[in-house]
């Protein structure tokens, strides 16, 4: 029987609190007894930084690894070519750019790669809505100043707007942006606009009311505010650096809820001092946990005097999220173990070799 690794964020003394908690090291996603009765071994940790982390010591005959994207056990082609018995890379949750794909596809005759597709992806759309009502409002410095102790209506109200009659657009519109397109509906926006690689289909498109503009550098100049909701890969790794956020709406406010390494940290922190962008908001961070120094916790919004909308990454871990992601990695789990590997066509990321989506910069299958 094989041994399986799993790598959560601590929940300290939450976890002994809220047992619902299942997401952290201490609940270890209500998995540790089902997967003894399987008859394997269970090792769970956060420690994952550095050669000598617990994460390197057990990944080496690790035969399963289970990792979450709030606190991922980077898989890297150095740690897969010490990890000789893993078979499978489960991530508990949806975002599997924490693991080196091609790597994994050489690893061991090719391990599998899969990810609990739609678990979180309502959580997640609720938290942009959120963000994007949080920078447009104005919220941060207007409770900040409130938690001073101070009352000065007009420092806040001369960047406080509404969210209608705005311009948003998505950069991808997958389970994630789609939902968010929806959403915004009901705050009748000036437009809605998307840009992906596929169309939604026109009957879609009808029903949420939004547009598809081609030109990724076309749809940012119209947007007042503008929502990432793409994978991590080759092609989007630092897709949002200088030249690009030099191509956005002057004074136009960014959400990332996907990935932190999409943008380039020092260049948004740039244009957010500049002003050329009004605001920045989002829970993703690279790597994460985000380092102390890391420039977008301090990101100085000189010009418009908006507020620093960044949280840790918990957009897509609600509770009500980790009971699904929970549920859904049990599933991935039983297929595994029972020899069935009956898995679901979309959770699958990499299998046999070879890539089983094309979410991860649209490869053509070999």
């Amino acid at each position: 029987m094989g041994k399986v690794l799993l790598v959560l964020y601590d929940g300290f003394e939450h976890a002994k609190q809220e047992p619902q908690l299942l997401g952290t090291t201490e609940n270890e996603l209500g998995l540790r007894q089902w997967i003894e009765e399987q008859g394997h071994t269970l090792v769970t940790t956060s420690d994952k930084e550095g050669e000598n982390s617990k994460f390197d010591q057990e990944l080496v005959d690790a035969e399963v690894i289970i990792t979450t994207p709030f606190h991922p056990g980077y898989l890297t082609a150095e740690r897969l070519e010490k990890a000789k018995k893993l078979k499978i890379a489960i991530t508990a949750g949806i975002g599997s750019d924490h693991v080196d794909l091609n790597a994994a596809n050489k690893t061991n005759g090719g391990i599998t790669v899969a990810e609990v597709t739609g678990s979180n992806v309502v959580s997640v759309a609720e938290h942009v809505v959120m963000t994007i009502l949080v920078l447009v409002r104005n919220f941060v410095p207007a409770h900040e100043q409130i938690a001073a102790g101070d009352w000065n209506v007009a420092a806040v109200a001369k960047n406080e707007y509404d969210l209608e009659n705005k311009v948003v657009g998505t950069v991808a519109v997958g389970r994630i942006g789609e939902r968010v397109l929806r959403r915004l509906k009901a705050f009748e926006c000036k437009e809605l606009l998307y840009f992906d690689y596929q169309p939604l289909s026109a009957e879609k498109e009808k029903e949420i009311g939004c547009r598809r503009v081609e030109n990724l550098e076309d749809m940012l100049a119209q947007c007042d505010v503008v929502t990432i909701n793409c994978p991590l890969h080759e092609k989007t790794r630092g897709m949002f650096n200088k030249e690009l956020i030099s191509k956005m709406k002057k004074g136009s406010w960014l959400v990332n809820t996907a990935r932190g390494a999409i943008v380039v940290k020092e260049d948004v922190a740039e244009a957010l001092k500049s002003g050329q962008l009004r605001g920045y908001g989002g829970d993703v961070w690279f790597p994460q946990p985000a380092p102390k120094d890391h420039s977008l916790r301090y990101a100085s919004y000189t010009t418009w005097g908006g507020g620093n909308a960044t949280v840790p990454h918990m957009s897509g871990t609600s509770l009500d999220a980790q009971k699904r992601y929970a549920a859904g990695t049990k599933a991935i789990l039983d297929s595994y173990f029972s020899g069935r590997e009956d898995y679901r066509p979309e959770d699958l990321i990499v299998h046999k070799g070879d890539y089983a989506t094309k979410a991860y910069g649209q490869r053509e299958k070999k």
